[in-house]
């Protein structure tokens, strides 16, 4: 019974790796990309299967002045 709780994360650990492994070499995408530094200090991914159409960006949430109370009106 030891060894089983010993050994048995490991081999589920090593399911996962090689899941993750095979997962990643059929994703099919021939050039992985690579970063490059930019003039500021900050880096660029180039390269790689991601398109900017393909990340959705949620538009940012429009901020509304709160409606005057008519206590705050009579002061």
């Amino acid at each position: 019974m030891t060894r089983l709780r010993t050994t048995a994360p490991l081999l589920l650990a090593a399911a996962l790796t090689a899941l993750a492994v095979t997962t990643v070499q059929g994703a099919g995408c021939d050039d992985p990309g690579h970063y490059e530094p930019g003039p500021d200090g900050s880096w660029s991914l180039v390269g790689g299967c991601v398109e900017p159409g393909d990340l959705v960006v949620a538009p940012p949430p429009t901020v509304t002045d709160p409606a005057s109370t008519p206590e705050q009106s009579r002061s």
